[in-house]
């Protein structure tokens, strides 16, 4: 088996652009939060962004979600801090995994399609016909799903095979498992892989509220939120490039941190579910970590279980919440994660660390990171 390593991060977020700005803001000072747009949601919004430096066509720009524009900025990041941004014939064959969500409404239509229901003389014949006549081609209810991963092909030049993977959290644990498996199995030398998340919706906020998981205080940190517990969402993209030491050597690219390992479980949650799994995959792992970024979202529950699991798994490690960071960033947490905990390692920190995800709903995972 290959070793892997991490020889590219690209991070944008509620903390700022790039690897050095969210480790400095990891250090210390108060989270990026807005708790006015969507009273009484608290938010992470994104940093405002000059798109044209990774999207160069307003054209480009234009098409795109802020979803989209998110990953593709953090995607083209990842690139430049890689060495790969200007080599065509290594893109071309780079591999590319994303882990998206179902994309984002188009906020006119919804609206002028539920005011038009109101007085239809047949609401399921309106519906259709709308729904047909005012979406256009490329969408359903929302926006593809893999539109990210054409956008990053079409304005980056990444042409290799392509996967997108859905399922919230865990498809940003799972993408980045894929990858590592491929790499260090010898199918492939190199894959850029991450996800991207925009909180900033109303749409989603109704979504999550609906099933009790918001937090609708002020802001408090992940493992300090009481009573009924919450989770911030939190407007982000990060994409890593992974690549076999081996090939990452022979271009002269200096990796960050080695993946050593990626565990993931899906079982139907009851009370102790998510300790037990935590142990498991830590065991599966064999983790002993130094440090912990964890994904943990604040609910109830699961989020006390995950502590207490992480006392006997990781005693006296630092410990670190992303959440307190940059909110609750959906299929880009577990990315977000990686790159944090590779950083650092690089950094001269840690030998060992662990980074987990645990999904709001379902879905536990864990990454091991090794110096390089």
């Amino acid at each position: 088996m290959r070793d892997v390593v991490i020889t590219g991060v690209g991070l944008v977020s509620s903390a700022g652009e790039g690897l050095e700005a969210h480790l400095a803001a990891l250090a210390g000072g108060a989270p990026n939060t807005d708790a006015a747009s969507f009273e009484p949601f608290p938010v992470h919004p994104a940093i405002p962004l000059e798109w044209d430096r990774q999207i160069p066509k307003k054209s480009d720009q234009r098409q795109m979600e802020p979803w989209q524009k998110l990953g593709c900025y953090a995607a083209g990041l990842a690139l430049d801090a890689a060495g790969a941004k200007e080599d065509a014939a290594l893109k071309s064959r780079m591999q590319l995994i994303v882990s998206a969500g179902g994309g984002e409404r188009d906020y006119a239509v919804d609206g002028q399609i539920l005011t038009g229901l109101r007085q239809a003389d047949n609401p399921g014949v309106f519906l259709n016909e709308r729904l047909m006549g005012d979406l256009r081609p490329t969408l359903f209810l929302a926006q593809l799903s893999n539109l990210l991963a054409g956008n990053i092909s079409i304005v980056h030049g990444v042409t290799g095979a392509s996967r997108t993977f859905m399922g919230e959290e865990s498809s940003g644990v799972d993408a980045i498992r894929i990858a590592r498996e491929r790499i260090a199995s010898g199918q492939d030398d190199i894959f850029l892989v991450g996800g991207s998340y925009n909180a900033e919706r109303p749409d989603v906020l109704l979504i999550y509220e609906m099933g009790g998981f918001l937090w609708k205080k002020p802001y408090a940190p992940v493992w300090e939120r009481p009573a009924e517990g919450g989770m911030i969402l939190g407007s982000g993209g990060c994409f890593l490039v992974l690549e076999s030491r081996e090939h990452a050597a022979a271009r002269g690219a200096k990796p960050l941190a080695a993946i050593a390992g990626v565990a993931s479980d899906r079982r139907r949650r009851q009370p102790g579910s998510v300790e037990g799994a935590l142990h498991g995959l830590s065991r599966q792992l064999g983790a002993r970590p130094e440090l912990v970024i964890s994904g943990a979202t604040g609910i109830k529950g699961i989020t006390d279980e995950e502590r207490a699991a992480l006392k006997d798994i990781a005693p006296g490690a630092a410990i670190h919440a992303t959440g307190d960071l940059v909110g609750h960033t959906m299929e880009a947490q577990a990315p977000i994660g990686v790159a944090l905990a590779a950083g650092l390692i690089a950094g001269g920190g840690p030998s060992e660390a662990l980074v987990t995800s645990i999904g709001h709903w379902r879905g536990e995972g864990a990454i091991r990171l090794t110096k390089a």
